[in-house]
């Protein structure tokens, strides 16, 4: 991932990312941290890149480190919106985290417990039961 993407995904600037990617930028490209445009995008609460990524198709399941995926990131960064808006999308609520101790074998809607978040939890929980 070039700078221009990563800052681009971090600020919300839309019209950048769609330059990217008419330029032939992965939408899926990872920053040196492992780290996709949505995942960066949800982590810094920009909604409005979070559903311009989704409607480029966007992978919702990509993990970085800690096995953290972009619900998850917003979820620890108290964006409630976005993690529903990607559970909506579809993304995968059964994945877990690794590693650090905080993340380790949590899903979203454990780690929407643990920040004091329970209506998004349980939202999230919902959604997992409902999704095929």
């Amino acid at each position: 991932m070039d700078r221009d993407w990563r800052d681009a995904a971090i600020s919300g600037d839309c019209a950048r990312l769609d330059a990217v990617l008419a330029d032939g930028g992965h939408v899926n490209a990872r920053d040196k941290f492992s780290q996709t445009a949505l995942m960066l995008a949800a982590r810094h609460g920009r909604a409005d890149t979070v559903q311009r990524l989704i409607g480029a198709g966007a992978d919702l399941d990509v993990t970085a480190k800690y096995g953290l995926s972009a619900t998850m990131l917003a979820v620890v960064n108290h964006h409630d919106a976005i993690a529903r808006a990607l559970g909506c999308a579809g993304a995968d609520l059964t994945l877990r985290g690794t590693g650090a101790a905080g993340f380790f074998g949590k899903t979203a809607a454990d780690l929407a417990v643990g920040n004091g978040q329970p209506a998004l939890a349980e939202f999230l929980r919902q959604a997992e039961t409902d999704s095929p």
